[in-house]
């Protein structure tokens, strides 16, 4: 049985102890390596700290979760159910949820998993200690104490409910840690080891190369033929930071599906070249595409006048380059800081009130350039400090350059591998402009916004501002019960963000387009390239 929250969030009393038919049962075959590339290397390999598809493809496939989203209907991104719990409850006030663990959950390496190993997973994700990454430990301000009643029962106290906590719960990143391990080696040892209880056991991983997986006998989920899962032998992970390897991979049949995503026209290539051999699975993203100034220490100085962002988030035309950008890469609609589609994101007339979205280019670049002459920082000397992934960081950084160059900045860009990008947001931090994306799992507009909170607070911000309102509007709307006052605050947040204060600068929202090899069964895609990705209901139908 389940509630719905009046902020199109949801809450639940329970769920199914096992997950659903993904088909006909007698359909289904078993055997075979699934191979599949990632278009991204690995910064490392904690789900806690990282927050890339270059991770969570490879490795998610090692761990349970708590909750998951409900395989066999992604789509709907409030069906949750149950991991390595039987069901859960909350109390009256939602202030109290209870989590009742499985007794038949084992780690790869022979530990039994019990409730003292949930907890301590939480407590790194929620409470981490000062140095040890946890990049979404803002999403559960929330919760103020994590504990086991017995071996098998976890209770999460609240300190005030909220309609994002149940969401973020589900999170695919929420790897599911021995207590053990965390006590023996330490916080940091899951950045180069792996030992979880998913669907498959680690074999090997060769850095910049591969990771293979193998099934593991004692998985805890059985699948739709009674048998456990799942029901591959295992699969290999490819790394192919190039568009065009992974294209010529799948065409070729050297891998089955890169599951994150690929532009329109690298789906009509394939489409036309193998026709029904290739199946094509569409649909919205919950990942939006930004940039961000560096307000830190190590940053231009003139970030810290708020005419100089303004200036600099005033440059892109969206709206024409939502046009344009559609056909080459894999980005599509305007849109703020909430996922189009939600209830609670802003209309086409809330975004044309910010100054940023106005559809005239002359007002709003004479806007940029007269705040620019102001500020004394005409032709102020900028670098993107981009990611080295083709789709869409580096077609999407390339535009950007041109559409600030046309107010007066000397724009360039600084193009680096997945790890030493990620090294320089949370390391050196001395980028001037940084590309700067929102990519989340289940769609929870409360809880996904957490990013432009203070850099003391949200673990994701790597700009370095501290905002006191930002911090105070993202309380007040988590903490109301009341769905319009929510959304009218979430507009004060918004607008803060992108305008009063400037302190990010949104560009498009993605678009998900999934070609895969048509033997590949059982996948159903979602609205993030996060979700779904534990691989044990997929099979091979050849």
């Amino acid at each position: 049985m389940k509630l719905s929250s009046k902020l199109a969030v949801a809450a639940g009393l329970g769920a199914a102890l096992a997950f659903g038919p993904i088909s006909d049962a007698n359909a289904v075959k078993r055997g075979g390596v699934l191979t599949f590339v990632v278009g991204s290397k690995i910064p490392s390999l904690d789900g806690h700290r990282e927050s890339t598809f270059g991770m969570i493809h490879p490795i998610r496939p090692f761990y349970s979760l708590l909750l998951r989203i409900n395989p066999d209907n992604p789509q709907k991104t409030d069906d949750f159910l149950c991991d390595v719990c039987t069901d859960w409850s909350s109390s009256a006030d939602k202030k109290k949820w209870t989590f009742n663990i499985r007794k038949d959950i084992w780690f790869h390496d022979g530990q039994k998993m019990t409730a003292h190993d949930v907890v301590a997973t939480y407590n790194k994700i929620i409470f981490p200690p000062k140095g040890v990454g946890s990049s979404r430990k803002a999403h559960y301000q929330m919760v103020k104490k994590v504990s086991a009643v017995g071996d098998y029962t976890v209770v999460f106290d609240l300190d005030f409910a909220s309609g994002g906590y149940l969401p973020a719960m589900a999170s695919p990143f929420n790897f599911i840690y021995s207590k053990d391990d965390l006590d023996k080696h330490g916080l940091q040892w899951h950045q180069k080891n792996v030992n979880g209880t998913g669907a498959y056991k680690f074999v090997q991983y060769q850095p910049g190369a591969f990771v293979e997986g193998k099934r593991f006998e004692k998985y805890h989920h059985m699948g739709a033929d009674g048998k456990r899962l799942p029901y591959l032998d295992g699969y290999k992970a490819i790394s192919a930071p190039k568009m065009a390897v992974r294209l010529q991979a799948i065409r070729g049949d050297r891998a089955s599906i890169e599951f994150r995503g690929f532009p329109p026209k690298a789906r009509d290539d394939l489409v036309k070249a193998l026709g029904d051999k290739i199946t094509v699975q569409e649909g919205t993203w919950n990942c939006v595409n930004g940039f961000a100034p560096n307000q830190g220490p190590k940053g231009p100085p003139q970030f810290k006048d708020v005419r100089v962002r303004r200036a600099l988030t005033l440059s892109p035309d969206r709206w024409g380059g939502s046009k344009y950008l559609s056909k080459i890469a894999l980005v599509k609609t305007v849109g703020g800081m909430v996922f189009p589609t939600s209830p609670l994101a802003a209309t086409k007339a809330e975004l044309l009130t910010i100054p940023i979205f106005n559809p005239d280019n002359k007002v709003r670049r004479d806007m940029a350039k007269k705040l620019l002459k102001e500020a004394g920082a005409e032709g102020m000397k900028i670098a993107l400090w981009n990611r080295a992934v083709d789709q869409p960081y580096k077609v999407v950084g390339t535009w950007l350059i041109d559409q600030w160059r046309k107010v007066g900045f000397d724009a360039s860009q600084i193009v680096s591998p997945s790890g030493i990008w990620y090294a320089g947001l949370r390391k050196t931090k001395d980028f001037s402009v940084s590309m700067s994306l929102n990519c989340q799992s289940v769609v929870n507009p409360l809880i996904d916004v957490s990013k432009w909170q203070s850099a003391d607070i949200a673990g994701n911000n790597y700009v370095g501002y501290i905002d006191r309102d930002m911090d105070a509007l993202w309380q007040k709307m988590n903490r109301t019960g009341d769905a319009k006052l929510a959304r009218a605050t979430l507009r004060k947040y918004e607008t803060r963000g992108l305008w009063d204060q400037a302190h990010w600068g949104v560009t498009h929202w993605w678009f998900k387009i999934n070609p895969h090899r048509s033997y590949v069964k059982g996948w159903k895609q979602a609205p993030s390239h996060y979700l779904n990705q534990h691989l044990d209901q997929i099979w091979l139908d050849k």
